[in-house]
């Protein structure tokens, strides 16, 4: 509790700011057919809109890193608060298809200002002991905010359907007040000036990528590139999905979409050590990757309320435990590139939020049943990859 209430309560108010930047990142997602409806939209691009701020939010977070170590932290936090309100407030007074890519790529920026720079505040103000309760507060609240943020969206657009967003908006602006007159900034003029003169030379991103491909934790990338891939597939056309074929409202998206996402946390928080002690991590890779992928496409043949919540929760549960179990992988592959992987599962990720939400898009302009058709047979071929991965990596430990 005195890490929380430390320094004028500053992670209680880093984890508001970041739970509110994620909160507003998933308020979109039920609502986004009755939008598609009313602007004419087709599904190709609600992909590009979704896959928008994922690219603003790419581009944008080595530069933001960068800045905040030049300016300080709470100077980027600010911004990218600033920045993100104006954009939920762009979204809810949109009536043109330009505005709203506008505010999506604006709430990417703005995302991108914030996420690193919280991060990076969390481990200035934390002590090595301290460090990992730390980050696990902020990475509670990124979780929380993912899960809330659809919920919340379903449930206040029964008030209007652009009401979710200037909710969000006037809860950002709040924060961004509170951060001003409450968060003290984390870094001295001192500490600034050697931080800008040790990161001078930073390898960009493009060449980390390349690089990435000759590693032999190359594999476990590609798995959080097809995992990503998959699941915004998935949750991009869930929406239109439902809409078209059941009828669904904002509310019933919202509602299927919050208790898949709350149980697959639940049974992240709770089982998941036991799982991968007791299975290990390359049967678990694979178990998870064939069980979405069966479900997923599962859910083009179920034709009923609860039929969606069962196959949903199913693909939330393999999801929530594939990806931690990459990333435990991936750490014990790294050995002492822990910082540079770390980096790369964070690219891999946010390309595969780019490219799902695109071909998604585009797929269900041809028939509704394609994106999770081509979902299902990504993630069937990438189980196949980690079976061979492990069957080779066991020939070389015997």
């Amino acid at each position: 509790m005195s890490l929380l209430l430390r320094n004028r309560g500053a992670m209680l108010l880093l984890m508001l700011n970041i739970f509110l930047a994620f909160t507003g990142i998933g308020l979109v997602v039920p609502i986004m057919p009755t939008y598609m409806n009313e602007l004419h939209m087709s599904g190709q691009v609600v992909g590009l809109l979704v896959a928008a701020f994922s690219l603003a939010q790419l581009v944008i977070s080595p530069f933001a890193g960068r800045l905040s170590d030049a300016i300080g932290r709470k100077k980027v936090i600010v911004a990218g608060l600033i920045i993100f309100s104006f954009s939920e407030l762009l979204f809810g007074l949109a009536n043109e298809t330009w505005i709203l890519f506008a505010s999506r790529m604006l709430g990417g920026i703005g995302a991108a200002l914030i996420m690193p720079a919280v991060m990076a505040y969390t481990a200035d103000t934390t002590s090595v002991e301290e460090r990992a309760k730390g980050m696990g507060y902020i990475n509670a609240a990124i979780t929380t905010g993912f899960i809330i943020g659809p919920g919340l969206g379903g449930y206040i657009a029964e008030f209007g359907i652009r009401i979710p967003f200037f909710f969000a908006a006037g809860a950002a602006a709040v924060a961004a007040l509170l951060t001003i007159a409450i968060l003290p900034e984390s870094l001295t003029v001192e500490q600034r000036k050697e931080m800008q003169a040790s990161t001078g030379n930073k390898e960009s991103l493009v060449m980390q990528l390349v690089r990435s491909y000759r590693e032999p934790y190359f594999l476990g990338l590609v798995i959080v590139f097809v995992l990503s891939f998959g699941l915004a597939n998935y949750e991009t056309v869930f929406g239109l999905f439902v809409d078209h074929k059941f009828g669904f409202t904002p509310k019933d998206i919202a509602f299927v979409i919050t208790f898949g996402s709350i149980a697959g946390a639940v049974v992240q928080v709770t089982f998941f050590g036991w799982i991968l002690n007791r299975f290990g991590e390359n049967k678990v890779i694979s178990s998870c990757l064939l069980i979405a992928g069966l479900f997923i496409l599962l859910t083009l043949f179920v034709n009923s309320f609860w039929a969606i919540i069962v196959v949903t929760f199913i693909v939330f549960f393999a999801t929530d435990i594939l990806r931690p179990a990459v990333s435990t992988q991936l750490s014990k592959l790294a050995g002492e590139k822990q910082g540079f992987v770390a980096g790369m599962n964070s690219a891999y990720t946010s390309l595969g939020n780019i490219a799902g939400p695109v071909i998604a898009g585009y797929l269900f302009d041809l028939n509704i049943n394609y994106p999770y058709m081509a979902a299902a047979l990504v993630l069937g071929l990438c189980c196949v990859l980690s079976l061979g991965s492990g069957r080779k990596r066991l020939r070389q430990q015997g």
